[in-house]
């Protein structure tokens, strides 16, 4: 059985939207279409943001792995993160996650990233153990991730709220 990676395109879109609302579903979050399309979109139109793989089982989609890119002044250089990863039920345990992280990881290497992160449930063994058989470790040094939403995504659209004044 034959597992690949493909480079996806804005071609791709409906196709990455419906595999994320089935990765939304499992996570019982719900999935504003439009919006997970202006993010597709976004991302492809500019491939310094990213780039997104599509893995093919037997020439059908079994999932899908997104990396995202920004300049890190903790590494000197480019970060990754890797987005998203998803892979349908019924493909998972066959290679599939290791054939996106190795297209991704090789997308990295190829751009000079210095750094590749990823935020996974804690009790998600199973990407945990993919993650570290590629890897990356746990970081653990008592870090937490502080967000301050600035906009509405791809909308561009501020939010209602100002932010509070940080001069004090």
């Amino acid at each position: 059985m034959s597992i690949l990676a493909r480079r996806a395109t804005a071609l791709d879109i409906a196709l990455l939207v419906e595999m994320m609302e089935e990765f939304y579903n499992e996570a019982n979050y719900s999935l504003d279409y439009q919006w997970a399309v202006r993010s597709f979109t976004g991302l492809f139109a500019n491939e310094a943001n990213g780039a997104v793989w599509i893995v093919d089982v037997a020439s059908e989609p079994a999932g899908y792995i997104v990396l995202t890119l920004h300049f890190s002044m903790e590494y000197g250089g480019l970060s990754a993160s890797i987005d998203d990863l998803f892979v349908r039920s019924a493909c998972r345990r066959l290679g599939v996650g290791r054939v996106a992280l190795d297209a991704l990881l090789a997308e990295c290497r190829r751009r000079h990233v210095l750094a590749v992160q990823v935020e996974t449930a804690p009790d998600n063994v199973a990407a945990k153990s993919l993650y570290q058989s590629c890897g990356l470790e746990l970081r653990d040094d008592r870090r937490e991730t502080f967000t301050l939403r600035l906009g509405d995504g791809i909308r561009g659209t501020e939010l209602p709220q100002e932010p509070p004044d940080c001069a004090d």
